[in-house]
């Protein structure tokens, strides 16, 4: 019984510490399009995108799923709106942005 225990709270704390990175991933995701993208797109759960071309990141699922935009990320994007501008992240901002867009969609 002491065993299934201590296996018991060595999977919560295994699961906790897995539930703390993936918040982490989130926050650096959410400052990260704070800082590179709310100028154009609405990056929350609600709130119109300042340009209109821009969708809001909470819909994006509905143009694209959500993890192919991984290689788009990697690769830089060079197409989007006019005004777009051209950028290209590294593999942890990448995952960071996307458990960021994931947490978000409606």
């Amino acid at each position: 019984m002491k065993r299934r225990l201590t296996l018991v709270g060595i999977s919560l704390a295994l699961g906790s510490s897995a539930l703390m990175a993936q918040s982490g991933r989130v926050q650096r995701g959410f400052t990260f399009a704070q800082t590179n993208c709310s100028q154009c797109h609405a990056i929350g759960r609600v709130g119109e995108s300042p340009i209109p071309e821009a969708p809001p990141f909470r819909i994006l699922h509905t143009r694209y799923p959500i993890e192919s935009l991984a290689e788009a990320f990697a690769e830089g994007i060079t197409t989007g709106h006019p005004s777009m501008p051209q950028f290209q992240l590294d593999p942890a901002q990448i995952n960071d942005l996307l458990a960021y867009l994931n947490s978000i969609q409606g």
